[in-house]
């Protein structure tokens, strides 16, 4: 049993160890409700690709990159989405915020549980939701997919939901860039424009990390042309 798991004792001091988890998903909690709050002030646009019409009874696998995750929460999803975070104590802030953000998380990394965490996803999918999964991380290099093939999370997840691959993407008019971060976070300004951009579905029975990452791409230059066309 690890600390803070059921059974953990107080510290001499009679503190649960399960009071700084508790503190930091609160905190988790507190700061998602600034962001959406934050989020309804910025000006946004939806583009969806024809061929998504007819997928509502398939799960979708949204996959984007790092940096750009921030603007995508001003999208409204189409049905509930779970989410991996990791189980590190920033992944207790994160698990908060993405909750009251309206995502559903399940636990695990790369690194850490994250066979436990995907088994998670893959059922949360074939109970009838999406799944979202930032592609090229958790550390880099950015705009790269990790791995290939089944070796990808989001397409191991696809296939074994019967799901398909959606490529995501967001853009925005004004934006602060956190230029030190190595995925370049983007924060768009208030009141500026965000456009989210879903791609054609793939399937991702063959799929590669390459094709992956082109398509991607592709919806983050179409996220873009809607930027330019709606000044």
């Amino acid at each position: 049993m690890t600390a803070g798991g059921l059974g953990a004792k107080p510290d001499l001091l009679g503190r649960s160890p399960q009071a700084p988890n508790t503190r930091r998903r609160a905190l988790g909690y507190a700061a998602g409700l600034v962001a959406r709050a934050f989020l309804r002030s910025v000006r946004f646009s939806l583009l969806t690709h024809p061929d998504l019409d007819g997928t509502d009874g398939t799960p979708w696998v949204l996959s984007f990159w790092h940096g750009q995750q921030f603007a995508l929460h001003r999208w409204r999803k189409r049905r509930r989405t779970a989410v991996l975070v990791s189980l590190s104590d920033d992944g207790e802030i994160q698990t908060g915020a993405l909750g009251s953000l309206g995502l559903v998380v399940e636990r695990g990394s790369s690194t850490r549980g994250g066979a436990m965490g995907l088994k998670g996803i893959v059922r949360r999918m074939r109970q009838g939701h999406d799944a979202a999964f930032a592609v090229d991380g958790p550390r880099g290099p950015r705009g790269v997919v990790r791995g290939d093939g089944d070796r990808v999370g989001a397409i191991l997840a696809a296939r074994l939901a019967g799901g398909l691959v959606v490529p995501l993407a967001s853009a925005c008019s004004s934006a602060w860039v956190l230029a030190r971060t190595w995925d370049k976070f983007e924060i768009p300004r208030p009141f500026s424009r965000v456009a989210v951009a879903l791609g054609a579905p793939l399937d991702p029975r063959g799929l590669d990390g390459t094709t992956l990452a082109r398509a991607i791409d592709a919806s983050r230059e179409a996220a873009l042309r809607a930027l330019d066309a709606d000044p």
